[in-house]
């Protein structure tokens, strides 16, 4: 796989996994959909530069670019090999891989543009294909290394209408299960589900396995899933990855679907003569029942739930983060000419040399930051007023050099080239805001009107506009949408003009 069609994102998470969580090429190639050899080679290439992960941690996805990568080259062009005939091929006698792909090899020999693969990815290669052709694979759990989390088929009715879904979690080794009642399965109740696990576990296992819901998993795929932003934040304050099961392949979460059912029947089915009005009773009821099914004696083995995980999977978990998680969005946008971006209808400043970029939104509760490839360039506590602007003067460029061509006197001189009642319209677009610039969105906006409707027309709606007091853009254009400018155009028929004969006049009236 060429090297640059690997994100920064998706490099840095290997070296997070590598240098940091110490985890093995294995369990990363399978999290990361990736071969161990490419997971190898960032690897070393951390390790030439002299990187370890708190240096790695502290740079921005450029930086860490160039450190690793360097200047960018043509990306080099692989021969697919055929592992289908090569499967086929190795059923014969005295037939190996590398007898295989020595033929491989010597079919494109001659071709300069097309490589072969190296004898260890195209090995590795076929042993993932070759897996794929597995009916069933048995699964052996490691100590703390899965935890297993999936929500349950039956809810619990509420009294008020509603209904309480029950989130289920279960550690690969113990089985150590933990049941928790949500109003919904949005992404905010898959992610509070699996705070409060790792709070009742006590520690975080490498790799959380859930199914393949909307809410948690943008794009669902065999070979390549892909998890929503704010459950890669989330893995990411916890320091662990998320591993989705494939589709339609119950056995890869044999842990979690066994759980599930066993919480069916030892503490759903228990509560099913009981009223609860909130989900908050629900898991008041649920508690001591949970403690007595992971306390309950194994049939066939030795111990219990809870006394295998206090033995196995406790010690190996890692300790959780001292802050707590909290839920964050992220939203693409683009920074306008006023160095503004907007969320929700209202507008937050950036660094003015950052006009015209694509930033990233990571939005929670109360406050909003600015990313700019991963690394913060502004933050801004949030605000629901719908149409202000929430501005840091730091963020603001030195005489308008950045975008000397939207001043207001080049919007006001373009102004007097429409007419007296535009220019005055202009004027007052730019007088009415704290600073100029956040009117330049409006100016532009009315003086564009001119290319779609003309320019006198424009002048006759501004001065409509303003002898009804107004000068917002959206009057003038629904006064020019609705035709209000020609309707005034028409003139009445003087009715009272002392032409006519038959008009008496006041003076008859004296």
């Amino acid at each position: 796989m060429p090297a640059r069609k690997i994100t920064m994102r998706k490099i840095k998470e290997i070296l997070r996994l590598t240098l940091d969580a110490k985890l093995p090429y294995e369990q990363i190639a399978a999290s990361l959909q990736l071969s161990k050899g490419v997971i190898s080679k960032y690897v070393k290439l951390a390790s030439t530069a002299g990187l370890d992960w708190p240096a790695i941690a502290a740079m921005d996805e450029g930086a860490l670019e160039r450190q690793l990568l360097g200047p960018a080259r043509s990306p080099v062009v692989y021969a697919p090999p055929d592992y289908g005939q090569v499967h086929v091929e190795l059923r014969g006698k005295g037939v190996t891989l590398m007898l295989l792909w020595e033929e491989y090899c010597g079919q494109w020999a001659e071709d300069g543009e097309v490589k072969p693969y190296r004898y260890s990815q195209f090995c590795e290669s076929y042993r993932r294909f070759a897996r794929t052709l597995k009916r069933s694979m048995r699964q052996v759990h490691r100590a703390g290394d899965k935890l297993f989390i999936d929500y349950a088929g039956p809810t619990i009715a509420l009294s008020g209408g509603g209904k309480a879904n029950i989130f289920v979690a279960a550690m690969g080794a113990s089985g150590y299960a933990f049941a928790w009642a949500t109003p919904a399965q949005t992404t905010a109740d898959w992610l509070e589900g699996c705070c409060r696990a790792l709070g009742f576990y006590g520690g975080v296992p490498q790799l959380i396995v859930p199914d393949n819901p909307r809410a948690v998993i943008a794009q669902a795929s065999r070979y390549e899933p892909r998890a929503t932003d704010t459950v890669l934040d989330f893995a990411v304050h916890y320091g662990c990855s998320i591993l989705p099961a494939r589709a339609y392949h119950p056995q890869d979460k044999a842990k979690a679907e066994s759980t599930v059912q066993i919480v069916e029947r030892w503490i759903m089915a228990r509560l099913r003569h009981q009223a609860f009005h909130t989900v908050h009773e629900v898991n008041a009821a649920m508690a001591p029942l949970l403690e007595h099914l992971n306390n309950k004696p194994f049939q066939k083995l030795p111990g219990s739930r809870a006394s295998v995980f206090a033995a196995i999977d406790a010690p190996a978990l890692m300790a959780l983060p001292l802050e707590a998680f909290e839920l964050a969005i992220f939203k693409t946008v683009k920074v306008h000419i006023d160095y503004h971006v907007e969320f929700e209808g209202h507008r937050y400043s950036v660094p003015h040399a950052l006009v015209g970029q694509t930033l990233e939104l990571r939005v929670t509760r109360n406050a909003l930051e600015i990313l700019n490839r991963g690394q913060r360039v502004a933050s801004h506590a949030r605000n629901s007023r719908r149409g202000g602007f929430t501005t840091t003067d730091e963020h603001m460029p030195e005489n308008h050099r950045a975008h000397a061509q939207w001043s207001p006197d080049r919007l006001i001189a373009w102004g007097e080239q429409i007419g007296v009642a535009t220019v005055r319209t202009v004027r007052h677009l730019l007088e009415r805001q704290r600073h100029p610039e956040h009117a330049y969105r409006a100016c532009l906006g009315l003086l564009s009107l001119s290319r779609r409707y003309s320019a006198a027309r424009l002048e006759a709606a501004c001065l409509i506009a303003l002898q009804l007091g107004t000068s917002k853009y959206s009057h003038i254009k629904d006064i020019l949408v609705n035709r209000g400018d020609q309707l005034q155009k028409a003139e009445a028929p003087e009715w009272t003009s002392p032409q006519h004969a038959h008009v008496r006049g006041p003076g008859y009236y004296q």
